[in-house]
């Protein structure tokens, strides 16, 4: 199973289910992968930044990769992020060697100037090897790194191997746009651009030249919806359901709760047993519990699927 640069839909960001004493639950491990096929998703991306990648051991990470390269029916990516090579190698080389369609990589946070983002792209390139097919991560509101689309274009155009870009630029409307427009110039190659920022912008991302959604929302069966709408040319019906959803979305957003919220959901969901995260965490008062279940009561009379 494989990606390509005109791959399009809904590559979900996979959660790490935990268990209470913070061991990997890979029971939900099973019924989320099977979650995210059954909503329609083109593929899953596992180990990312939502995944907790950094607090898991080396062979946790390997174990995860095995668990739902086996399991999956769709294309998985692999996050093998790392400030050094040479564990981005190891574990590249290692989810390839399972059965990953390609992995994603994001730059180092200590990365200022264009040229040390290209550079950095090369050296990266050079230790999972040109035959691993990557996405390109663009994500500056956490990783600190601002790659101009020009910038982008440049690393894309330099390594044929880098077949995706997931795009978490916010805001990020007028650099889809840009992109679109350089291809169209003959100035960037084929690229697939999958959005991320947990859909925030998911109403007008398609309609700026996204192909879907890169993001771990815990309803990406309305994700899946909302793009055939979008493709369908049913904008009012795609901005509808977005909308319906779009409190529960901001809620998510909240820099340092938001995966707690959304393991909360997939647990009230029945997709994972436990919404425990590794530490350190920051878990959801019992307010904000209150307040999401409120959230969510109130989709549940525009969408069934939050109907809990």
């Amino acid at each position: 199973m494989t990606f390509s640069t005109k791959s399009r839909g809904v590559y979900a960001i996979a959660t790490t289910p935990f268990l209470e004493d913070g061991s990997i639950d890979f029971h939900s491990v099973d019924r989320l992968t099977d979650f995210y096929q059954d909503s329609g998703c083109s593929g899953i991306t596992i180990l990312g930044i939502m995944g907790e990648a950094p607090k898991l051991e080396p062979e946790e990470s390997r174990d995860i990769i095995k668990r739902v390269v086996g399991r999956a029916k769709v294309p998985v990516i692999v996050g093998v992020s790392s400030p050094g090579f040479a564990a981005m190698r190891s574990l590249a080389r290692s989810a390839m060697d399972t059965g990953a369609a390609g992995v994603m990589i994001a730059p180092t946070p200590t990365l200022r100037t264009d040229d040390q983002i290209v550079g950095y792209f090369a050296g990266a390139v050079e230790a999972v090897g040109d035959d691993v097919p990557w996405v390109l991560q663009d994500y500056p509101l956490t990783l600190n790194v601002v790659m101009s689309a020009g910038v982008i274009a440049k690393v894309i155009t330099s390594h044929p191997s880098c077949l995706m870009l997931k795009h978490e630029d916010w805001p990020g409307l007028e650099k889809i746009s840009r992109l679109r427009a350089m291809q169209a110039s003959g100035e960037l190659r084929d690229v697939s651009i999958l959005c991320g920022n947990g859909g925030m912008f998911l109403d007008f991302e398609p309609e700026r030249g996204a192909d879907g959604a890169m993001t771990g929302y815990g309803f990406p069966d309305m994700l899946t919806e909302l793009m055939a709408l979008a493709a369908a040319g049913r904008r009012d019906e795609a901005h509808d359901l977005f909308d319906a959803h779009l409190p529960l979305i901001r809620y998510e957003q909240q820099l340092g709760v938001g995966l707690a919220v959304r393991k909360h959901v997939l647990k009230r969901r029945g997709v994972i047993a436990c919404d425990a995260q590794r530490k350190p965490s920051q878990a959801l008062s019992q307010v904000a519990r209150a307040e999401v279940d409120y959230l969510l009561q109130r989709l549940g009379l525009h969408d069934r699927r939050a109907a809990l």
